[in-house]
């Protein structure tokens, strides 16, 4: 098959939609030879962070010289940005080869789990020693969970989110969380409430403290930052690539600052839920003030709370629908801004929303899916 056949032939189980477990993805792995059993794992789960830590140590073991395979979800500008060698897409030959290979043991599998396997076949098949992955929902039954071996296992910010799934208490996610942690050293972030502390704790985690100068935006980062550098230390990477690794981390969709022609400032961030707001409106409020805000959100979200954080730096609201089949009912969601006193605008698609946006700075958040469209016509201004 060809690439595009496998892209096309990995996107068409999007139809089986989540269905958490396991099984499934131990025998795709099982039939590709167990690849995971082939890679030292780094497994990271969490609420708010996980792309970031990812990102971190991706760049701290690329800076100590190994290789490194990194798996992340979902994308947000690009398909192939999930599935990276040394922090670049796999290429389109290692993709067919792996992904292909992964599909012809698939029977009944979700697409996630295709993914999961395929990614890490594609690193086994590229020599990689090291491999980062981050959960996508949860921790027990998530697909990522199929792994037999971990280095290492990472808890970033937890915070209330997938409650109809993951359980309505800190406690209740805390434990789905905790399902990767299986016969490995577990770090969790600082950056948690201290219940949640309490929760790792005694479940035998360090907490790691915070790096004061990450490169990337926020409180949160300082922590996340953190995070990467405490795991780092327990695989005994040297001080020199930890900290230079750290610095050389980028994250797009994270408080992305962009210009346009004409003088105009974009923000794209992908929070999505009310802890993941705090970052995005200290850095609004410490640069610009005020911003126009284009605003989406997916159904299963806290847009609610979310909205009460955003109103404290927007100087107004547009709401948009989400490139996605789970976006949140637009009446709804004007409904819930009139409640927090909100009197929002509403525009039929994201790209009317920038052509009618007239401010100095606006801001896109709410949806990673609303973030590829977003970079693209500002890329084009």
């Amino acid at each position: 098959m060809t690439y595009n056949e496998v892209v096309s032939a990995v996107f068409s189980l999007s139809g089986r939609g989540m269905d958490f477990g396991t099984e499934r993805t131990v025998s795709i792995l099982n039939a590709l030879d167990c690849p995971d059993k082939k890679l030292k794992i780094i497994h990271i789960a969490g609420t708010n962070g996980k792309g970031s830590v990812a990102e971190y140590l991706t760049q701290i073991l690329i800076a100590a010289g190994k290789k490194v395979g990194t798996f992340t979800s979902p994308a947000v500008f690009d398909y192939s940005e999930q599935f990276r060698v040394d922090g670049k897409p796999v290429d389109n030959k290692l993709y067919a080869r792996a992904f292909g290979q992964a599909l012809k043991c698939a029977e009944g599998a979700t697409q996630f789990e295709v993914e999961t396997a395929g990614a890490l076949y594609a690193f086994a098949l590229a020599g990689c020693e090291y491999a980062v992955v981050e959960c996508g929902l949860g921790g027990t039954y998530d697909a990522t969970n199929a792994i037999s071996k971990k280095e290492a296992a990472v808890i970033t910010s937890i915070a209330l989110e997938h409650t109809s799934i993951l359980g309505n208490t800190l406690a209740e996610i805390c434990e789905h969380k905790a399902g990767i942690i299986k016969n490995c050293p577990t770090v969790v972030s600082g950056y948690n409430p201290p219940e949640v502390l309490e929760y790792f704790k005694n479940a035998g985690a360090l907490v790691a403290g915070k790096y004061e100068n990450p490169p990337m935006y926020g409180e949160a980062q300082k922590y996340n930052a953190g995070l990467a550098i405490e795991v780092a230390k327990l695989l005994k990477m040297d001080e020199t690539s930890i900290y230079m690794g750290v610095n050389c981390a980028f994250l797009g969709g994270r408080c992305e600052i962009l210009s346009a022609n004409g003088g105009k400032t974009y923000v794209l961030d992908g929070a999505h839920n009310p802890a993941a707001f705090g970052p995005l409106a200290e850095l609004v409020t410490a640069k610009f003030g005020k911003a126009e805000v284009i605003y989406g959100s997916l159904a299963d979200k806290n847009a609610s709370e979310s909205l009460e954080i955003i109103k404290t730096f927007a100087s107004s609201v547009t709401l948009v629908p989400c490139d996605s089949p789970r976006s949140r009912d637009m009446e709804k969601l004007k409904k819930e801004c009139e409640n927090c006193g909100i009197y929002a605008g509403e525009c039929e698609n994201l790209t009317a929303a920038l052509e009618k946006s007239t401010g100095e700075v606006t801001v896109v958040c709410g949806s990673f899916t609303l973030l590829g469209a977003a970079k693209r016509w500002i890329e084009n201004k």
